[in-house]
């Protein structure tokens, strides 16, 4: 019988829940023996030119072995752009150079004995800045009055302007437009960033919390102008990730560098308000939407016109606005869309990928647009979105946008999520208490979605299975798990395919040097490339093992089969002489049996699903109590359902606190003044009610496990529908939309001014 499908436990938890992780910070690895702690100086600064920068008081201080700024730094080049289309112009420097750009940018590094004494020395450290006007809003970069890089000759970081045409606005009886902003959040893990790099001989190593280790050691290789083979990357246990930890910061990048001049190894450790503001921000879209159609519902155009939020050096967040596009129409089945967006590059923290990176932007705009449709017409939302569902006989199904979607069943997800919450039901409630005037009214908000994982285009993962001549496991994944349970979804790969026991199956993720290549985790991409990949190279350790049974069991080949169940090779019809893994192991050699594997999928696949929020808003004060959250998240084919609703679960979560809480502010200067735990609203347990999740598999043909990404599937359909339901509460008051985070201050400002 095989084990997947079944509620296995995870097998990392008893780690976690006893003794707890090893994160970098945490790590005891001979190598780093006798480091050095670095400190980073900081601009108090959005915007201004360097004069200077004194170092002289800091590199007496006790403990202080040395101090640099960027002009020790003249002859490295600018860190490697995250994506080529970006412009080399606007270019990030390790430290900051000519200017700084944003507050929490490095101006300087120190590097002492203990870490008290680099944070004592950073405090002495003088900056002299001439102050430029900050720019942070789309008009303020567009009119181009302050540039932030003067040789670029703008403020646009990426242009995806497509054109617009509004005739095809013209044949519809209904066309409404609204202004959107899907404001800027930061990822908060509970991990901040932590890095260390030591010079073994020739060979730099570096160690990292990090969610793409070999991504990390391209970054280090380019900049440092190294060979492959005098790099290696090694990432410990991860506390979280949420996307800013794909990349490598210059921050990490500086390390070798450091340990290079000293002859010593160095660590770094940010403070949680080094993390609000160094580390990358996600979302950041000033998004107008446009859509029209027939009175009967039928939506005839949709455009989304976007400004995105690069922060002060564009990098992965510039990029984003393409994936915005990718899934600009959602599930919706609409014969003409337009899209058109501009980066720009402001005085704020650089903007990176951030749990689902581009498409919950995307479903926020059209699923608004939706409601927005919905009530010009005076019909029901639901029915609305049931009315424009691309149908399920329709796929794969290309959109205006050239996304093919692999699969879907839309409507049913709908009609699935509608029976769970009990829909009607709700209405009725509502109804209720609006005719009775109370101070508290109930809002339902719903939202039907569609995303890209493993994409945007074709995606590879490196697998490889060794089986030792003990009978044991070994599963090696270019994936890199910060959270997700890895351990436990490939060892059940193994285990079906080899019949080895789970718990005689380790896997091995984080070092380059024992894994020979990879992309890492990111993009929900972990199963269905890192998974399938396990999952061939099993196959190809299955075929190797068959050959060298045959030969102990003097049979051919052809004749033998794998008792799974047994974990032995036997001949078809004779399971009383057997061969085990073991046995057959040790017969190929010291190095047991092995193969290894690069699973290349031709296209990224779409889950899809659909959320209803239930909210109570009280008008009196402004307060949002999210009461119910009933959602189905399709991800194709489910290997766990146990780690499937940990990942639903944390999803739902960040999605319901960008609609509610988060929000990365700054003030007319540039100062962040949401830059710590106290004052940016981070959702806890007791701001959310038992999620109720309905189950729905729809299996992609894509890879042979039928599985789609799962990780942000959450996060995009939640935080729609939450919004949404707030918005309907509201509607019997005559408002017609409120911006995210909806705030008690941001609803009662509504009511007071409507």
């Amino acid at each position: 019988m095989s084990i997947l499908g079944n509620r296995v436990l995870r097998t990392e938890d008893p780690t976690f829940l006893t003794v707890g992780g090893t994160y970098t910070a945490d790590l005891d690895d001979p190598l780093l023996a006798g480091a050095l702690h670095v400190t980073y100086v900081r601009s108090m600064v959005a915007h201004g030119v360097i004069t200077d920068i004194d170092l002289a008081e800091a590199r007496q201080s006790p403990g202080v072995v040395a101090a640099y700024s960027a002009e020790d730094l003249a002859d490295m080049p600018p860190l490697p752009l995250a994506v080529p289309l970006l412009d080399p112009r606007q270019g990030r420097p390790a430290l900051a150079t000519d200017k700084v750009r944003f507050v929490g940018e490095p101006l300087a590094v120190i590097v002492s004995e203990t870490p008290e004494a680099g944070a004592d020395a950073a405090e002495s450290v003088w900056a002299e800045i001439d102050f430029l006007p900050a720019v942070l809003t789309p008009e303020d970069a567009l009119a181009g009055d302050t540039l932030l890089f003067e040789d670029k000759g703008d403020n646009i970081s990426l242009d995806l302007s497509f054109g617009e045409d509004d005739d095809v606005f013209d044949a519809c009886e209904v066309v409404v437009e609204e202004q959107l902003h899907n404001q800027r959040v930061a990822g908060c893990p509970l991990e901040v960033r932590a890095a260390a790099a030591v010079w073994d001989g020739d060979r730099l190593v570096h160690f990292g919390s990090t969610q793409a280790p070999h991504g990390v050691k391209a970054t280090l290789q380019e900049w440092y102008g190294l060979d492959e083979t005098k790099v290696r990357v090694k990432t410990p246990d991860v506390g979280g990730g949420f996307g800013p930890k794909i990349g490598a910061y210059a921050e990490e990048v500086l390390l070798g560098w450091i340990a290079k001049q000293l002859g010593r190894p160095v660590r770094w450790v940010e403070t949680r308000s080094e993390n609000m503001v160094g580390m990358g921000h996600g979302r950041g879209q000033w998004q107008t939407v446009k859509i029209g159609g027939s009175r009967d519902g039928t939506v005839q155009a949709y455009r989304l016109n976007l400004v995105q939020d690069s922060g002060a050096y564009p990098a992965l967040g510039a990029f984003l606005s393409f994936m915005t596009r990718t899934m600009a129409s959602g599930v919706y089945d609409i014969p003409e869309v337009q899209f058109n967006a501009k980066s720009i590059v402001t005085n704020t923290t650089p903007t990176v990928a951030y749990r689902g990176a581009g498409r919950p932007e995307a479903t926020a705009a059209i699923e608004r647009a939706m409601d927005l449709f919905a009530a010009e017409v005076g019909m029901d939302p639901a029915e609305v979105r049931r009315a424009n569902l691309i149908p399920s006989d329709a796929f794969p199904f290309t959109t205006p946008t050239d996304t093919v979607y692999d699969v879907g069943d839309y409507e049913r997800s709908l009609d699935l999520v509608l029976d769970a919450a009990g829909y009607p039901e709700l209405r009725a409630d509502q109804a209720a208490r609006r005719a009775a005037g109370g101070p508290v009214q109930l809002g339902i908000g719903v939202s039907v979605y569609v995303e890209v994982t493993a994409g945007p285009q074709a995606g590879e993962e490196f697998g490889r299975v060794v089986v030792h001549p003990d009978g044991t496991a070994t599963a090696y994944t270019g994936a890199s798990s910060h959270g997700q349970g890895h351990d436990t979804s490939f060892a059940m790969l193994v285990t079906d395919a080899l019949g080895i026991p789970i718990e005689d199956v380790t896997i091995s993720h984080g070092d380059t040097d024992e894994v020979a290549r990879g992309v890492g985790t990111f993009g929900s991409r972990s199963l269905q490339l890192g998974g399938s990949a396990i999952h061939e190279a099993s196959g190809l350790v299955v075929d190797k093992a068959r050959e060298i049974a045959a030969e102990l069991l003097e049979a051919d080949p052809a004749d033998l089969v794998l008792d799974v169940a047994g974990g032995a090779f036997h001949v078809a019809g004779t399971p009383a002489v057997s061969r085990s893994w073991s046995e057959v192991a040790a017969a190929a050699g010291p190095d047991g049996i092995e193969a290894e594997t690069d699973f290349k999928s031709a296209s990224p696949t779409f889950p899809f699903g659909a959320h209803v929020a239930v909210v109570e808003v009280d008008t009196e004060t402004g307060l949002v109590r999210l009461v119910r959250m009933v959602t189905c998240d399709d991800a194709g084919t489910v290997l766990n359902p146990l780690i499937v609703e940990g990942q639903r679960h944390g999803g739902i979560a960040q999605g319901v606190a960008q609609a509610l809480y988060e929000h990365m502010q700054y003030d007319d200067e540039g100062n962040p003044v949401t830059g710590n735990l106290a004052d940016y609203t981070m959702i806890s347990s007791t701001e959310l009610p038992s999620f109720e999740l309905v189950t729905m598999e729809t299996p992609t043909p894509l890879n042979p496990l039928g599985a789609k990404g799962i990780g942000e599937s959450g996060t995009i359909g939640s935080t729609p529908a939450v919004q949404s339901a707030v918005c309907d509460a509201l509607s019997a008051l005559g408002i017609r939309h409120v911006d995210m985070p909806c705030t008690p201050e941001r609803v009662w400002e509504a009511i007071r001014s409507r």
